[in-house]
């Protein structure tokens, strides 16, 4: 069981997660409005939001049932706790065992079944659509994020994220290794999607469906989602420089290894940000139907680093 200590770096990562997550979705705005030559929102801007919405009088449907009301605190809950899970600040997982790939792949499908089953209980045909896009995309993607995952564990011997990210940092997974390298690749691409950014932000289409899912919140619990789709960005973000990108964590706990793991951790996600940012002003948004022809093509990655390793390369 984790110690007094692990659980106080699990909350720290959790809380610390939680109060950048709008800095860095401003973040993305300002660097999306600066690559079209336009002066955009402030990089706080996402903070006003939310402070704003918090104080908003709150609208449920008539037809909405309890899911509908219980899902932005369960969708952040989760996250909060796959936050607390996953080796952020440290090469050791806060909560040691149970901060294993299999907890945190049926964590991350919670907050996905709770997101779309809202959007159909809400009774609202655009928020059914966004649903069905947002499984739809589901059931694209998740296959490849736990295809490597589970060549990593293999590859690691443990499905302990603790385990994994010491031996990577350490150098005993090397990343000439072309098993790493397939690997990374299709975790990068498919962590990126998971963001919702462009191409594949099909999760919400504001111009076609009217943020689909969140269509019928308002007030309040609007606000906790709108928070919470920016932390499961981070989240997401953490989970594979955890597992590819450990470098800087640190080993031994103490004040000057945390901060120094903090400023790093906050540099490669930057880092992931602008390079998101150019992408994704890159190029056009797919309509759902283009998005497998993605990935099926990021799955043979992770079905080639499979391969590798069953042949021992």
């Amino acid at each position: 069981m984790p110690g007094s200590d692990s659980l106080l770096i699990g909350l720290v990562q959790a809380v610390f997660l939680l109060l950048i997550a709008p800095f860095f979705t401003g973040l993305s705005r300002v660097l999306r409005a600066k690559l079209h030559s336009r002066k955009g929102p402030s990089i706080l801007q996402d903070y006003r939001d939310l402070f704003k919405l918090m104080k908003r009088q709150e609208v449920v449907p008539a037809q909405a049932g309890w899911v509908f009301r219980v899902t932005p605190y369960v969708i952040m809950a989760t996250l909060l706790l796959i936050a607390m899970m996953i080796p952020i600040f440290t090469l050791k997982s806060p909560l040691g065992m149970i901060g294993d790939l299999i907890v945190v792949v049926y964590l991350f499908t919670v907050v996905r079944f709770f997101f779309s089953t809202a959007g159909l209980d809400s009774g609202s045909g655009f928020a059914g659509i966004g649903s069905s896009r947002e499984m739809s995309l589901g059931v694209l993607v998740e296959p490849t994020i736990i295809l490597v995952l589970f060549v990593i564990a293999l590859l690691s011997g443990s499905t302990d994220l603790g385990t994994i990210s010491q031996k990577v940092a350490s150098g005993e997974i090397s990343y000439y290794n072309p098993v790493i390298l397939s690997g990374l690749v299709a975790l990068a691409v498919a962590t990126y999607i998971e963001t919702g950014k462009v191409p594949f932000d099909l999760a919400e289409a504001e111009p076609e469906i009217q943020e689909g899912p969140l269509t019928e919140y308002s007030g309040p619990s609007l606000a906790i989602l709108k928070w919470s789709l920016g932390l499961k960005q981070l989240v997401v973000i953490a989970l594979f420089l955890a597992v590819f990108f450990p470098f800087g964590n640190a080993a031994v706990v103490t004040p000057s290894s945390l901060l120094v793991s903090i400023v790093l951790f906050l540099l490669k996600v930057a880092v992931f940000y602008v390079i998101a940012a150019l992408l994704e002003n890159s190029m056009a948004r797919f309509v759902l139907f283009k998005t497998p022809e993605v990935t099926w093509v990021i799955f043979g990655i992770a079905l080639l680093s499979f391969v590798f390793y069953l042949v021992n390369l």
